[in-house]
């Protein structure tokens, strides 16, 4: 199995090494995002590879494939002609052009691929395995399949709300965004703990808890739901009293 994680992160090091030239190039740290999925499933493909396929393996990559290259396309499409992400824009001047292109290396690229081979424990002891389809793989593909759609839904509707000039400048409370003002990250931390359940059949595979945990954390507290609401609250009016009645995270009826 450690051969199995070095050679998995030589794989995800070499992608990250190759975005972090590129990035350099064009002076835009921001194109690590809509590839950072495609590491994931290239650790799972590769996985399933060297242990051999089974139907059930082949079940947990169509899963990988589906989320990754999904969220791969809704990020390129999202950011195309948009330019450098403010986040990296903001460290580049803080750190300075002089500095930041090989500090961001270590800061943007080299941290996303640990948490890359951090997050993707469940679906590696998944994938290495014995492939059978039993309980706990149904329960993964369940579970994963509620989060895909509540994800992919609330970025269409997202989407929809972005490209309607007529509502500019207003706060998005219709449909998923009603129900919580982050449905997209919930579906996304959702379907992370349908990946673990995956990993359930195999020994110790309770253990990659920790994914889904921070995962979810990193959605919540860290680059998703804090940093955008105070965001939000201070640019868009409306957005505070937004927050008043609707869920942060978890979709439930909104408050009257």
């Amino acid at each position: 199995m450690m051969e199995l994680v070095q050679q998995n992160a030589l794989i995800v090091l070499v992608l990250m090494t190759v975005l972090w030239v590129v990035s350099v190039v064009r002076q835009d740290a921001s194109i690590v995002d809509p590839w950072w999925s495609m590491g994931f499933l290239l650790v799972t493909a590769n996985t399933i590879r060297i242990s051999g396929a089974t139907p059930g393996k082949l079940l947990l990559l169509a899963m990988v494939a589906a989320w990754a290259i999904r969220l791969w396309l809704h990020i390129l499409v999202r950011s195309r002609g948009r330019g450098e992400d403010p986040r990296y824009t903001a460290f580049r001047e803080r750190y300075g052009p002089e500095r930041y292109w090989w500090f961001s290396f270590f800061q943007v690229f080299l941290l996303q691929g640990l948490l890359v081979m951090i997050i993707s424990a469940p679906l590696q002891v998944a994938a290495a395995g014995d492939g059978a389809i039993g309980i706990a793989l149904v329960a993964s593909l369940v579970v994963f399949a509620a989060g895909f759609v509540i994800e992919a839904t609330a970025d269409a509707q997202l989407q929809s709300f972005r490209n309607d000039p007529s509502k500019r400048g207003r706060v998005l409370d219709t449909g998923l965004w009603g129900w919580s003002r982050h449905p997209n990250y919930f579906g996304d931390a959702l379907l992370w703990w349908g990946f673990w359940l995956s990993a359930l059949d195999q020994p110790f595979g309770w253990a990659t808890v920790f994914a889904p945990v921070l995962m979810t954390f990193l959605l919540v507290r860290v680059s998703g739901v804090s940093m955008l609401d105070a965001h939000m609250a201070a640019t868009k009016p409306g957005y505070a009293e937004y927050m008043k009645r609707t869920s942060s995270f978890v979709p439930v009826p909104p408050r009257r």
